[in-house]
């Protein structure tokens, strides 16, 4: 079963074509970085007309690098939650008038279930039950994957994600937007010797927060330039990194001791992160677990994990008619067509 992917929820607009939710034929991705770099992020309204322009061609394109038509295709998928709601119209009303115009059926895909889905895409012995970690710059979550399409959280961030207290710190060392990569190749070259705050949730054992953190740095930061002192940057960023890295590994080593899940995933654009990946990696391989996490090309957005949870989402029986609508925040476990 081969289907159409459209994905436009921030700053890429992507399209691909997927085949029975493991095979990628083609993934192509439209990005508007260094556009938003000028800006020190994501400008909603820029990345929604850039969307428009470019939907055709990225749909066009995946088709042509896939060697199928239309008419070979047998569903469509769009990300339709959560995300910018004018980036989210613009795939959503192109996926639409789509399925409508060459009548084929239109599946729409929770974007936070098709970060999950992008690690089916590499690997093809990976099938639930297990535990996921979905870290981006818009969500941090603790969820547990009881099928291709059940999902509940255990634990999540109550204020910054993870990947957005990269990007503000990032901002206040002097990076330009996006910051985490920049933090990341630092981090490698410092040394972690500032000491930064670990914060808890209390009464939450699995729940995270990032914003204490995030203005611990920038606290640092300010004391450093009203006394006149110098910030090693490479330093602050290990210390930084080990902090983010020290937090999510709790959360999610603990929630797998009392879930007894023994299969880890990780999922989300800062699941690129190479300080994230060497810990979680010690810390699974030192209890014994399985750890999957997606290939650099699938960890930010793209249409293809998107193609890919359209596949179970279709299997399942999941459908949207000509009513679908964009929306902004949903839970990953909830429905909204």
């Amino acid at each position: 079963m081969k289907i159409l992917a459209i994905e436009s929820s921030c700053d890429e607009t992507a399209a691909a074509v997927v085949e029975d939710g493991r095979r990628v034929c083609s993934n192509i991705v439209a990005s508007q970085v260094e556009e938003h770099q000028l800006y020190g992020g994501v400008v909603p309204e820029i990345a929604s007309r850039r969307h428009c322009e470019a939907v055709v061609g990225v749909t066009n394109e995946a088709l042509k690098e896939a060697g199928v038509s239309m008419e070979e295709i047998d569903a469509i998928g769009v990300t339709y939650a959560p995300g910018l709601i004018g980036a989210l119209l613009v795939g959503v009303n192109f996926a639409k008038g789509l399925a409508m115009a060459t009548n084929k059926p239109l599946v729409p895909v929770h974007h936070l279930r098709g970060h999950i889905a992008a690690n089916y895409l590499a690997h093809a012995d990976l099938k639930p039950p297990f535990l996921c970690l979905v870290v981006s710059g818009g969500h941090t979550h603790i969820i547990e994957v009881t099928d291709y399409t059940s999902f509940r959280v255990i634990g999540r961030t109550r204020d910054d994600a993870a990947g957005e207290a990269y990007d503000k710190a990032g901002r206040a060392m002097g990076f330009s937007y996006p910051a985490g990569v920049e933090i990341d190749r630092a981090a490698q070259r410092g040394t972690p010797t500032y000491t930064l705050p670990r914060p808890h949730v209390e009464g939450s054992r699995y729940d995270m927060s990032f914003s204490g953190l995030k203005t611990a740095v920038l606290n640092l930061l300010n004391r450093a330039s009203q006394k006149g002192e110098e910030i090693n940057r490479d330093d602050l960023c290990a210390s930084f990194q080990l902090a983010v890295c020290d937090i999510l590994s709790d959360r999610l080593m603990a929630a797998a001791e009392e879930t007894g899940a023994k299969t880890i995933v990780v999922a989300g654009g800062v699941s690129a992160n190479s300080g994230i990946r060497a810990r979680l990696s010690a810390e699974c391989e030192a209890r014994g677990m399985k750890l999957y996490m997606p290939p650099l090309c699938y960890c930010g957005d793209n249409a293809a994990m998107i193609g890919a949870q359209a596949y179970y989402e279709y299997q399942s029986g999941v459908r949207a008619s000509m009513e679908l609508n964009a929306v902004a925040s949903l839970p990953i476990e909830e429905s909204a067509f």
